[in-house]
């Protein structure tokens, strides 16, 4: 649910009236409800007549397809306000509990100041989150933001300061390539949430989906052409890069998990499991040197 302040003014009977005409016309030109009343609620705030046309613009582009996320310039992931625009994915709610596993690792491991590598940053979502929500539990930890695309970085540049998250290194590369090699066997946590569908399957997916970055969605299929390359590639990289309590969680598709555990066995990791999304599919893969 998105939740945003709302004005005094913006409780009174005329606002009110106007908001809810306005939220009709969008109805009925064919925006869902609840996409009309955040649209209004966005660009109408307390009822102002001049945000009018802002509106009607912002309406014509979720017609046309454009997702609303990107329409309305931000949206929520767990506490965080982040900003979102095409240069990087929409956050996810099944990505919010990537957040969630990452956490519970770190408190079962007793980790106290963790080092944290998110590769594939994207908006910073991930990484955010989990620097945001130590804190608030008196952890102190370090992020180190990755990604090979500038834009996205911009973006979750954008973002820390934007929620005021700290103690964040960003850095553009092509997953651990120009990491800094004095992380080596330092990193408590690697979150990941890497392309995983192939060319093929993309073309049968959404329309909507080609409003994101193409790249961040699509795996380069260099092997069987089944988008499973970049998700290979992580597990097979990290096990240099973790401490000895350090733990991996990867995001992958729902029929990657079998192959997926078996690529971090090959890897040598000692403990390896998946854990469910909020459909109870098998969507991330957990692993570490220790049980």
């Amino acid at each position: 649910m998105l939740c945003w302040p709302i004005s005094e003014r913006a409780n009174s009977p005329t606002v009110t009236a106007a908001n809810a005409a306005l939220t009709a016309q969008l109805r009925e030109l064919g925006v869902a409800a609840h996409e009309a009343r955040w649209i209004v609620d966005e660009f109408a705030p307390g009822g102002d007549i001049a945000g009018s046309d802002a509106v009607m613009q912002a309406a014509t582009r979720r017609l046309n397809g454009e997702p609303l996320q990107y329409i309305l310039g931000h949206w929520p992931f767990r506490s965080l306000d982040l900003d979102v625009d095409p240069r990087v994915l929409i956050p996810r709610p099944e990505t919010e509990e990537l957040v969630s596993i990452a956490l519970l690792q770190l408190a079962r491991r007793g980790v106290r100041a963790p080092v944290i590598v998110d590769l594939g940053c994207g908006s910073g979502a991930i990484g955010l989150a989990l620097l945001s929500e130590l804190d608030a539990r008196g952890v102190k930890g370090a992020l180190f933001a990755v990604d090979l695309s500038s834009d996205a970085l911009v973006v979750a540049r954008r973002n820390a300061l934007k929620n005021h998250v700290s103690a964040v290194s960003f850095v553009q590369s092509s997953w651990f390539d120009d990491v800094d090699s004095s992380l080596r066997g330092r990193i408590d946590l690697i979150v990941a949430n890497p392309p995983y569908i192939s060319e093929r399957d993309f073309e049968l997916l959404d329309p909507v989906l080609s409003y994101e970055p193409l790249g961040a969605l699509v795996s380069a299929d260099v092997e069987l052409g089944d988008g499973f390359s970049d998700v290979a590639h992580i597990i097979a990289e990290s096990p240099g890069w973790l401490s000895p309590q350090g733990t991996v969680i990867i995001e992958h598709g729902e029929l990657q998990a079998e192959r997926a555990r078996r690529a971090a066995h090959d890897a040598g990791f000692g403990s390896v499991c998946t854990e469910m999304d909020l459909n109870s599919r098998e969507r991330f893969l957990v692993c570490a040197h220790q049980p």
